[in-house]
């Protein structure tokens, strides 16, 4: 009994101090338990953001992926597997299909014109486009804001609504030199489509150039300057080199335009010279009865395997020039 009044008596003098911190405890506690609360709110936010986004990528990828790869695994199947079942694997590789392609659809020959115009435009664009892209970007002059409005309204205008014009003028220039030299060369010619195709790319590319050149600091220009450079040496030897990974975005974008144009090509080659999307939309028409799947697909690959081969080596310097382009000095 004594020691129960003991503890009775030790617990009253002491109830202040216990109430006391227990208040203290209480309110630190609701202080602490919204923070709580909304840290676990914010974490689970966060995790369902994070999931929708991988699912997103997941699914976007999966919906490229399946479609490239049944294209590949098509280009290897005879022609009789696909009567059966054309989701099904191919029971052994077929690449027959490849050299039937080439040889019988003239493939071949389609590819090689597709090089050889894709390369020129290319080559045609960049001397074009580089010096005016520089000029424009680094120097005022009278006009200089009205060339830019031109270019600029220029990425507004579809090239596929302006086709007809173009076809027309190249006629009655063919139709001119034929009275004045007995033969015109402006139509199905592979070296008229290339500069055709680089004019056509000269806004896009401009624009993407200069926006890149004016996003660079003037003391590199200033330091040429004063080693003796002159505005040419000092455009072709510090300010190009600089812009290189812009320069390598310009060609990947304007070589997958240029590799897989149709109307264009179609319209401006009626003859034999065909490039290879026009050749291979022939090949399809012209086996409308019989279609020889396996060498169609194969001709499909064909087309694709460039372009996924040139994105492989140039993928790092394409997103480099995609976002240098938007750092500021």
């Amino acid at each position: 009994m004594e020691t129960q009044k003991r503890m009775t008596t030790e617990t009253a003098y002491q109830d202040p101090k216990t109430m006391e911190s227990q208040k203290e405890m209480t309110v630190e506690t609701a202080y602490q338990a919204p923070k709580t609360v909304k840290t676990q709110k914010g974490m689970t936010t966060e995790a369902i953001y994070r999931c929708f986004i991988y699912v997103a990528l997941i699914t976007l990828a999966i919906s490229i992926i399946i479609p490239v790869a049944w294209v590949f695994l098509a280009s290897v199947k005879k022609n009789s597997e696909f009567y059966g079942s054309p989701w099904a694997m191919p029971k052994s590789f077929y690449f027959q299909n490849f050299i039937d392609a080439f040889q019988k659809a003239n493939m071949g020959t389609y590819m090689l014109n597709s090089v050889m115009v894709t390369a020129l435009a290319l080559f045609i664009l960049l001397i074009v486009a580089l010096p005016a892209a520089y000029v424009l970007a680094r120097y005022t002059f009278r006009g200089s804001k009205l060339i830019n409005t031109f270019f600029k309204a220029g990425l507004f205008i579809n090239v596929n609504y302006i086709v007809v014009p173009i076809f027309l003028m190249l006629l009655d220039g063919d139709t001119f030199l034929r009275g004045q030299l007995g033969d015109g060369f402006l139509l199905d010619n592979l070296f008229i489509l290339a500069v055709v195709y680089a004019a056509t790319a000269l806004p896009f590319t401009i624009y993407l150039l200069s926006s890149f050149f004016q996003s660079l600091p003037s003391t590199y220009e200033e330091a040429a300057l004063v080693d003796g450079a002159g505005y040419f040496k000092t455009m072709i030897s510090v300010m190009i080199p600089i812009a290189r990974p812009s320069i390598i975005a310009v060609i990947l974008f304007n070589f997958l335009a240029f590799w897989n144009e149709y109307i264009i090509a179609l319209t401006l080659i009626p003859g034999p010279n065909k490039t290879l999307p026009v050749g291979l939309m022939s090949l399809m028409a012209a086996q409308k009865s019989a279609t020889n799947y396996g060498q169609m697909y194969a001709g499909m690959v064909l087309v694709m395997l460039p372009t996924l081969i040139l994105y492989i080596i140039v993928q790092k310097k394409l997103t480099q020039g995609m976002t240098l382009g938007g750092l500021k000095d």
